[in-house]
Formats: C-alpha cells, sequence, structure tokens
C-alpha cells in the first residue's frame, strides 16, 4: 500500500514516490493503475482510486470503444468522520468525457466535504419531511454538484460543450446510506427477504430523457426528445432545430450544448436507512446494466470467496456476456465500486461459474444478433475541421463563461424518428 498527498484545493495528487517512479500528476495514473494506493483526501479522508480494503472492492475496464471513460472513486472517513464511506463512479462521453470524468472524480468529493465541514456549526439546518441525516446533507450535496459544474463549465482547459459524466454516488454512515443520481449509472442494493434469501433492489432510477418528468421538462426548455429509427427504444435529447447532440440521458455534468435546453445536473437524493438484512450496494457504470440484470450482479458478487475480487470478477462476468449477447459490438467501459456493510463471510454458496451461468441463457437471444448495440451515449460530435493557427480550435468562447458563442456546425444524422 502506497499513501499520497492529496491536495483539497487542486483535487489531485502533488507528488509521491513509488519504487523509484516519480509521479507529478493525475495524467500519470496509469503508469501505476496497478498499485494499491492511498491519497490523504480533505479532511483526513483516506481516498482510492483502484483497488480493495476490507470493506471495499473497485475495478475499472477499457472497452473496444477508444479511451477509458469511466472514473471510480472511495472516500474513507469521509469529512473526517471515522467509519463514513463516500463512493462514485463516473461514466463520461463524448470527446473529452474522460477527462470530465475525472475532473469531476477529483473534485466533487473535496466540495461536498468542505461544505459539510463548513456548515457543521449550523447542523441544525431544515428538517421538513425528510429524515435528519438526509436533510443534514441534501442541500450540501446539491449546491455541490451545482458549483461543480458551473466551474467545470469555466474551465477551458477541459472541452464540456459536447461532453461530460455522469455520477452515481452514496454516503454510507452507520444505519445511513443517501444516494445521489445524475444520469442513468447504477447503485443496486443486496439486502434479504423473509425467508432470508438474498435480492436485489434498486436504489436509483435511471434518469433517461422519455421518463414523463424529465421529458417534459426538456420540451418545456425547447429541447427535443426523439428517438432514432433504427433505435426506437433509445430516447434521446436534441437541440430544438439541429439533430445533435442525441445525448441518451436527461441529466449530466457538462454537456453545455443542451443545459439551455432542459439538461440538467441537479441530482437526485434519496435516503436509506440500512438493517441487518442489507450485505452491500454495488455501484457501477452502465456497461454493467446493459449486459446483467440487477439479480444477477448481486449473485455474481455474493458468490465470490473473496470479496477483494468481487468488482473484478463482476466485469469479466459483464464482458462474457457482451461478447456472447452482442458478438459484432463494441465492448462498453466497465467501472464498479462494491461497498460491503459486514465483516466478511460467505453469501452464497454457488461458484461464480454456476451463478454467471444465468447471465448467458437469455432465451431472447438468437442469430440475429444486431451488428451494434445501439447504447451509444452521444451520437453526434462531430465537429467541422478549425483553422491550424486557431487556438481554441475554430471556437469562439465567451471570456466569462468559455461557453461557444455560437453553435458548433455539426453534420447531421440520416433519420431521427418521430
Amino acid at each position: 500500500m502506497i499513501e499520497l498527498y492529496w491536495d483539497s484545493n487542486m483535487g489531485q495528487c502533488c507528488s509521491c514516490h513509488i519504487q523509484s517512479y516519480y509521479v507529478e500528476n493525475r495524467e500519470e495514473e496509469r503508469e501505476v493503475e496497478r498499485e494499491d494506493i492511498i491519497f490523504r483526501g480533505h479532511a483526513g479522508a483516506h481516498v482510492r482510486l483502484q483497488g480493495s480494503s476490507k470493506f471495499v472492492s473497485m475495478y475499472a475496464q477499457q472497452g473496444k470503444k477508444g479511451t477509458n471513460q469511466d472514473a471510480m472513486t472511495v472516500w474513507e472517513n469521509f469529512s473526517g468522520a471515522k467509519d463514513t464511506f463516500f463512493c462514485a463512479v463516473f461514466d463520461g462521453h463524448g470527446p473529452s468525457g474522460h477527462k470530465v470524468a475525472r475532473y469531476i472524480r477529483d473534485v466533487l468529493p473535496v466540495k461536498i466535504s468542505m461544505l459539510n465541514n463548513k456548515s457543521k456549526a449550523n447542523a441544525e439546518g431544515k428538517i421538513g419531511n425528510d429524515h435528519p441525516f438526509l436533510s443534514s446533507w441534501k442541500d450540501k450535496i446539491i449546491k455541490s454538484f451545482q458549483e461543480m459544474d458551473e466551474e467545470l463549465e469555466g474551465d477551458a482547459s477541459i472541452e464540456s460543450y459536447c461532453s461530460g459524466t455522469t455520477s452515481v454516488s452514496i454516503l454510507r454512515q452507520d444505519e445511513h446510506l443517501i444516494i445521489s443520481n445524475l444520469g442513468d449509472s447504477r447503485a443496486v442494493l443486496c439486502t434479504r427477504d423473509d425467508k432470508d434469501q438474498l435480492i436485489s433492489e434498486q436504489l436509483t432510477v435511471d434518469l433517461k430523457p422519455n421518463l414523463p418528468r424529465e421529458m417534459e421538462r426538456i420540451k418545456s426548455c425547447q429541447g427535443r426528445v426523439l428517438a432514432m429509427d433504427k433505435e426506437p427504444n433509445v430516447y434521446r435529447i436534441w437541440m430544438p432545430d439541429e439533430d445533435c447532440p442525441g445525448l441518451a440521458m436527461a441529466r449530466a455534468f457538462g454537456d453545455f450544448c443542451l443545459k439551455d435546453f432542459g439538461l440538467i445536473s441537479t441530482p437526485e437524493v434519496t435516503y436509506r436507512k440500512l438493517t441487518q438484512r442489507d450485505e452491500f450496494v454495488v455501484l457501477a457504470t452502465d456497461g454493467i446494466w446493459d449486459v446483467l440484470s440487477n439479480d444477477e450482479v448481486v449473485r455474481i458478487v455474493a458468490s465470490v470467496k473473496k470479496r477483494s475480487l468481487a468488482a473484478k470478477l463482476l466485469v469479466d462476468q459483464a464482458v462474457r456476456v457482451w461478447r456472447y449477447k452482442y458478438p459484432c459490438a463494441k465492448i462498453d467501459d466497465c467501472a464498479v465500486v462494491c461497498l460491503f456493510f459486514k465483516h466478511p463471510r460467505p453469501l452464497l454458496t454457488k461458484s461464480i461459474s454456476e451463478v454467471a451461468e444465468i447471465s448467458l441463457n437469455h432465451t431472447e437471444l438468437g442469430t440475429n444478433a444486431r451488428t451494434d448495440d445501439g447504447l451509444d451515449t452521444v451520437l453526434n460530435c462531430n465537429v467541422e475541421e478549425s483553422p491550424e493557427n486557431d487556438p481554441n480550435g475554430g471556437v469562439h468562447l465567451d471570456s466569462t463563461t468559455h461557453r461557444p458563442r455560437k453553435r458548433r456546425t455539426v453534420k447531421k444524422i440520416d433519420q431521427v424518428g418521430d
């Protein structure tokens, strides 16, 4: 285990020495990605970007679509509180989605932690109809998300006009669990029913554009929610007068080309009180959920003999099903964080191979498998080539917001369904 200093102001590792190898910033993470690294975060928290601990298993794997745009983080002793965990996964999309995901990963937890510490003097807060623990955190989380999105828009070093990221996170302290969801990554709980059998419980809603409340907001802002003829079940957000960008979610960080047309960065924040029946929670990007059901995910994780390998084995099984279910498709990136609530003990007697066999028995699969999975998050981000001597790549930025003053010229898609 290697411990590093984490700069809470910059949200990144400043420097460290690892086996005579000097790492100066997060751009070099790929060089040490197999090390079990712990950063020192705000208020003394222990920050992991990979690896495992007694209660945590993390793993991410690049798909076949290019740069890995998924990111994840786990903070132990979050905001200086012992045995408090903050866990999150991020699924970037668009040309610079990987940069947006890592930027949010590094800075968002710091903002939430700092805002919490600043407001501890006013801990009573607004109670209303919410649980007191939720009331003490909800406003801080929402405010941090909004400030995070504003800072992202103002950072000219990261292209976020047609790039963005989802976010799903949990904050766990004792029996309290707060879930914050932005986009279509997912949190699923493993619990037990009245017969003591393991079952799954989805803690988040996939915030897709065709959800009635999301669609109503988007249309009220002049955005369009349409599915393409070749993807009748995949609804996307489009600009009012242009067939772009075709974003397959209703909330996200970034994607400022759509922020005036109904896309928002306000998370859904919910609360769940944990009981002795609850075993663990799985956070994962849609590379997992596109091919595995909630029940399958729970059974795979519960079947591992060594919980430190749980996240990796889940990713391995998802990749296996991707290859079987969509043999001609490009496998998506996968990122998984498993947070266990109890000390290690066997949960299932079946082996991982027996459990995973369920995932391959999809009766609806046949020889007519599509050549593409149809699950691209953003369809149309192709920008016309800009003059080589333009430092902004041909896009003229507003001096205060760094948002392009004029919409970019994009190539139009061929078909958009009603």
